[in-house]
């Protein structure tokens, strides 16, 4: 019975003890310094060349030579594959010989037509002979023509059997081998994709809660899962009107244009993207609580900053919705009104009104709350062992 006693009154003790303990209040500031204000977007996007062509054949025939695989680098006019050129130098062969044979058909009926009229003229021969002569020639012109119109197709058939790159680029597929026939007015007649690796382009997905904050030029870094501690830039270049709705959610696509030099990207990879859609540097910041700040009376608490009777009186007059700030300044506080920059919702930039290095009231804390945080980031760790003997220290 007098054991359970003795243990209640040290508890009691204990509770007197704890609530006779001030709580002490903490003027929480900052100091005004030149910084940078930033803004993100973020949003997903697909990788692709600036420049990616699709190489195909014009002509019909059988593979004979590949000059080209994949990952190919190849120039502007190199030749990159043949196409057997037997039944295509047969076609220009036999309309090399098919224009002779017209020329000479040509001629031939020309000088009869030039006789004929002559003739006619005279009265020499009747009319039903000179429009006979009339019509062979005609008909021997129309025939040159054509010869000449089918010897230019068989000769460009001939060299469409060399098929050259159309740009610099590396080859990014190849969808033919040796041997392989390949038809011209198939719907797929492709023998590379060539790609311009120098100058890659993001695809990215903006939200339609976002899309309104992205602008043209607007700077961007982003990152790829294959190099994942790389960041890369770029720059918005196209912001696409049309709207893409899957799964009820309304995305826009927006082009960001960016340098490979070193070709670690290609195309297809994703990438994660941060449109920076305000970005100023050099201005004067300041946390956005410190505009909100208003300073309060804790009674029993001594020594805690309080704005003096000229800053009361200039915060009853400032217009309502005015921005100001408490400047510290030894043990009193200052009204200060301040014109306001861009902001980004945590930062503000101070366009007038402070200097660098003023000290700026944002809050106020207890001392416990400022342990409680310190032990919430990992400063102050409880639970951590302590040292042996370092209670004795001096």
């Amino acid at each position: 019975m007098n054991t359970r006693y003795i243990c209640y009154a040290a508890a009691a003790c204990a509770l007197l003890c704890s609530c006779k303990k001030e709580t002490k209040i903490i003027l929480e500031t900052t100091t005004v310094a030149s910084g940078e204000i930033k803004e993100t977007v973020t949003a997903t996007g697909t990788l692709e060349s600036v420049t990616q062509v699709d190489v195909g054949t014009q002509v019909t025939g059988i593979i004979d030579k590949l000059y080209a695989d994949y990952n190919s680098v190849v120039k502007k006019g190199e030749l990159i594959a043949e196409i057997d050129k037997t039944v295509l130098q047969a076609d220009l062969d036999s309309s090399d010989a098919t224009l002779e044979s017209a020329r000479v058909q040509y001629e031939y009926t020309r000088t009869n037509y030039n006789r004929d009229k002559q003739l006619y003229e005279k009265k020499l021969i009747s009319e039903y002979d000179y429009q006979t002569s009339l019509k062979d020639y005609q008909v021997a012109k129309q025939a040159y023509d054509k010869a000449q119109a089918d010897r230019v197709r068989a000769a460009k058939n001939l060299n469409y059997a060399e098929i050259y790159s159309p740009i610099d680029g590396i080859v990014i597929s190849r969808a033919v081998e040796v041997g392989q026939t390949v038809v011209s007015n198939m719907s797929v007649a492709n023998l590379y994709t060539i790609a311009d690796l120098d100058h890659m382009q993001v695809v990215g997905n903006v939200d339609e809660a976002d899309i309104g904050q992205v602008k043209v030029g607007q700077h961007v870094a982003f990152t790829v899962d294959a190099y994942p501690d790389d960041e890369f830039e770029g720059y918005v270049t196209q912001v696409r009107l049309a709207a893409t709705t899957e799964s009820n959610v309304v995305t826009y696509e927006v082009i960001v244009s960016t340098t490979n030099d070193d070709h670690k990207l290609i195309p297809g990879l994703t990438a994660n993207l941060s449109i920076y859609v305000l970005e100023e540097e050099g201005a004067m910041t300041l946390p956005m609580a410190a505009t909100k700040f208003t300073p309060r009376d804790y009674p029993g608490v001594k020594g805690l900053p309080q704005p003096t009777a000229a800053s009361v009186a200039a915060a009853a007059k400032a217009a309502q919705g005015s921005s100001h700030v408490y400047v510290l300044r030894g043990d009193s506080l200052y009204f200060t009104p301040v014109t306001i920059g861009a902001t980004n919702g945590i930062n503000v930039g101070i366009a007038a009104g402070l200097k660098e290095g003023d000290v700026v009231a944002t809050g106020y804390s207890s001392e416990a709350e400022q342990k409680a945080e310190q032990q919430a980031s990992g400063d102050v760790n409880p639970f951590a062992p302590k040292r042996p003997g370092g209670g004795n220290r001096k």
